[in-house]
């Protein structure tokens, strides 16, 4: 006789959103830079467990932080899944943040779960990344397949499980007002495409680095108003013309917040996905090389 099915878990509390937004135990510096470090949330038992990083949004600027994706670390951990919740420079207060700065702290962060001593698996390792984070998570996905010697390539720890974009600003290329001076977009790579005095384009803007070879999840509200829902429809037809395994979920009347708010329906799509991903995953790490 077959064991009955575990029940959902229940979605947490606002006041259990609100105690997670406290610091976990372990912090870590992966660099020089006071921006450069993340939090881990390890789940209970010995592990491995597997991990996601968590990259939060902003626009890529300095005025959001890691902060505010705690709650939804702490609810990945309660799922069995160690969260490395990634800060990283971003543009503006003397950060230093842009291109290449933004991109290399995030490899940097991402081949750091190397040194940690904590029982992880790293054979199965995604990235989850919320807005301007999840264009730095997808971006992170295609590292294996980068150039020899750019930034970012050559990952000593690479995102085999797979890449969730939570109502992500997914190609830096397709919104003129953000591409443009004074935009997000400028301010992260430093000029437009057309100026661009090198292939800095072609190497951060995930929707050129297609195919990921690992499976897609775009989570975006069809009620975004900071990032149109679009731009994921947009990279998820790229993606499937390319042979990638994606899957595009629309949450009727969600909006940019709601995706990553745990105690919110849309976040049990992020879950689900997570917990049917394949128990174990190609390594695509040095180590394994």
């Amino acid at each position: 006789m077959s064991a009955p099915a575990e029940a959902p878990r229940s979605a947490p509390s606002t006041l259990r959103a609100l105690l997670d937004l406290r610091p976990p135990a372990q912090r870590q510096a992966y660099g020089a830079h006071r921006q450069q470090r993340a939090e881990l949330h390890l789940p209970d038992g010995p592990g491995p467990h597997p991990v996601v990083v968590v990259l939060h949004g902003g626009f890529w600027r300095a005025r959001r932080s890691l902060r505010y994706m705690r709650p939804a670390c702490a609810d990945l951990a309660r799922d069995g899944w160690a969260a490395w919740n990634v800060e990283y420079r971003r543009v503006g207060r003397s950060e230093g943040g842009g291109w290449p700065a933004t991109f290399a702290d995030v490899a940097s962060a991402i081949d750091h779960l190397a040194d940690l001593d904590a029982p992880l698996d790293l054979t199965r390792v995604a990235a989850m990344g919320h807005s301007a984070g999840g264009q730095l998570a997808l971006w992170a996905a295609a590292r294996p397949h980068l150039p020899e010697g750019v930034p970012g390539a050559d990952p000593g720890v690479a995102i085999t499980a797979g890449v969730a974009a939570l109502a992500a600003p997914s190609d830096l290329e397709a919104t003129p007002d953000l591409y443009g001076p004074g935009g997000a977009v400028f301010d992260l790579m430093g000029c437009t495409p057309a100026e661009a005095p090198d292939d800095r384009y072609v190497l951060g803007n995930p929707i050129r680095r297609l195919p990921l070879g690992i499976p897609i999840l775009l989570l975006h509200g069809d009620a975004d108003r900071t990032v149109p829902p679009r731009r994921s429809r947009e990279f998820a037809a790229a993606a499937r013309a390319a042979g990638d395994q994606m899957n595009l979920i629309e949450p009727v009347g969600a909006g940019h917040r709601t995706v990553v708010d745990p105690r919110r329906p849309p976040w049990r799509e992020l879950i689900r996905w997570l917990d049917g991903l394949p128990a174990r995953s190609p390594a695509r790490t040095r180590a394994a090389e």
